[in-house]
């Protein structure tokens, strides 16, 4: 089965750069535009067809996942390195900075960690550049040296925009000025919004049809040979008041545990020495089926192979939510107590992206 980290060297493989493979039949194409919708699941894409005409009614290729956490840091890394999580290494929203023992914010970073460091592999947008054809990022100026960005897109020219009017023309202005080569953009607001609202609100769908027009708008004024690919990092459910646990609620669970990250829909624990196994069947007992409960025995068939040096940033035990279920903390991460929707198991409706392609 395909994943996210399949897309970008599709579309080098496609460009003609030597070492990749296109396992997505893409299009032969001089020049791409690899547009990502954060938070655009195919499962919402397939229930909100009327309200994205133009997303709904173009070629795809089914089947394609995202990695596990299903969440942006992960999947957007995967996106940009060709790699799944167990070898790039930023294994979730937040994990433990083995060094320190302390968390580090994907998203946020920290000036502490070096991100070529923790994230040593060549991206495929560098390795596209450094075979003689363009590669080039339309993002927000601000996410320019972010930890993130020097993890999946390092290698690129990087084109900083400072509100989204100018989004649309600066692609425009790089890929027309393109002989062969590919631009990545990124699109946010749906992710916002579905956190904010929930995937199932009013303020989601009409976000939703935005994008949409946005789309179609850019894909109309693309120069002729240029192929427009729109993906998305992950899914989302909403969750109910009643599937939300508070951690703090049942402080028994906290035994031998040194250290919660992750995020609600996938926690990560790290354990006193040796105490994985009575973690894990202690949080098992209480959870029961709303959630896999896992040690790192046998972790590679959702992280992939896992590299050494990626190994103590993965919990010692790890929780996945099914349903409508989450693990929350009102001491860690009281933020996520105001959100609607949520992201990063394991689930269908979470990995589902849609693979969209506009010649």
């Amino acid at each position: 089965m395909p994943g996210l980290h399949d897309v970008l060297p599709s579309v080098a493989a496609s460009l003609g750069v030597t070492g990749f493979e296109d396992v997505l039949a893409l299009p032969r194409s001089p020049r791409y535009v690899l547009f990502v919708v954060d938070g655009l699941g195919a499962d919402l894409l397939d229930t909100h067809a009327e309200l994205a005409p133009f997303l709904s009614g173009l070629e795809r290729r089914d089947g394609v996942r995202s990695p596990v956490p299903s969440t942006t840091a992960t999947s957007l890394t995967s996106l940009g390195t060709g790699r799944e999580a167990g070898s790039h290494g930023v294994v979730g929203y937040t994990c433990r900075e083995p060094a320190s023992g302390r968390r580090l914010n994907s998203l946020a970073w920290s000036d502490d960690v070096d991100p070529l460091q923790w994230q040593p592999h060549p991206t495929v947008l560098g390795q596209v550049a450094d075979a003689g054809v363009e590669a080039a990022v339309v993002n927000d100026a601000a996410f320019e040296n972010s930890g993130l960005t020097l993890c999946g897109q390092r290698g690129a020219a990087f084109h900083g925009i400072e509100s989204l009017w100018a989004r649309t023309d600066t692609v425009l202005d790089v890929v027309e000025a393109m002989a062969s080569g590919v631009v990545y953009a990124y699109e946010s607001r749906l992710d916002h919004t579905g956190h904010r609202y929930g995937c199932g609100s009013a303020q989601w769908r009409e976000t939703l049809a935005t994008i949409d027009a946005d789309l179609a708008d850019l894909h109309a004024e693309l120069p002729a040979g240029t192929t427009l690919v729109v993906t998305a990092d992950h899914g989302m459910v909403d969750l109910p008041l009643e599937g939300r646990f508070d951690l703090e609620e049942l402080p028994a669970l906290r035994d031998d545990v040194t250290l919660v990250a992750g995020e609600a829909r996938f926690r990560h624990l790290y354990t006193r020495a040796g105490a994985e196994q009575d973690v894990a069947e202690r949080w098992r007992a209480v959870l029961g089926e709303r959630a896999l409960v896992r040690t790192q025995d046998g972790l590679e068939d959702w992280f992939g192979p896992i590299e050494d040096r990626v190994r103590p940033r993965i919990g010692d035990v790890v929780v996945a939510a099914l349903g409508d279920f989450a693990v929350f903390s009102s001491r860690d991460f009281a933020i996520e107590l105001h959100m609607v929707g949520f992201h990063g198991s394991v689930t269908d409706v979470e990995r589902s992206v849609p693979l969209l392609i506009a010649p």
